[in-house]
């Protein structure tokens, strides 16, 4: 049994807290993050950490605990350090241009795919053929990875497609006659 939920989350520089009783808010020169607590979860903050308890004996209050735990250090580290996710193009003629607040991708269809970003997101194109998705909440920048990647999935028999860096594509036999 995993006893994520009793170590604490250690509060770097720079990384402002504000606790009430039922919602934690972190700023940091990312960005800046909210979490609506659970009734089950109790949160306290004792100088530079913070310390997440479960309220009850239950076994939900438990589990519930460390995942509150895991969305808090995951908004510390984000609000301090950013996440982000690689995309990569594979493909003749695809290519992928970040312009503003949308992401423009030509992948093989009879028109281009203009995508609007969600707020808080960043998106760059080093090269014609990478996309790389970057945010303080780590949840919403692997939910628009994953939303670009849909809109081309690799497909098995060339692996054309977008595929995140170093994701592994099982290539299938094509039919025999």
């Amino acid at each position: 049994m995993s006893r994520v939920g009793s170590s604490p989350v250690e509060i770097p520089k720079g990384v402002e807290t504000t606790l009430s009783e039922s919602q934690i808010s972190i700023k940091g020169s990312k960005g800046d993050l909210q979490l609506t607590l659970h009734r089950l979860v109790g949160v306290s903050q004792e100088g530079e950490v913070i310390k997440v308890s479960a309220k009850g004996t239950s076994k939900q209050a438990g589990a519930l605990a460390g995942t509150f735990r895991a969305l808090i250090n995951n908004m510390v580290v984000g609000v301090s350090q950013g996440f982000e996710k690689r995309l990569e193009l594979q493909g003749v003629g695809y290519r992928a241009k970040a312009q503003g607040s949308n992401v423009n991708l030509t992948v093989g269809y009879s028109h281009a795919i203009d995508y609007k970003l969600p707020e808080g997101i960043k998106v760059e194109t080093p090269s014609q053929t990478e996309i790389v998705v970057s945010g303080a909440d780590k949840q919403l920048v692997g939910q628009v990875a994953a939303e670009i990647r849909k809109f081309r999935p690799p497909e098995p028999y060339k692996g054309k497609g977008i595929r995140y860096v170093n994701e592994r594509v099982y290539r299938k036999e094509a039919k025999k006659k």
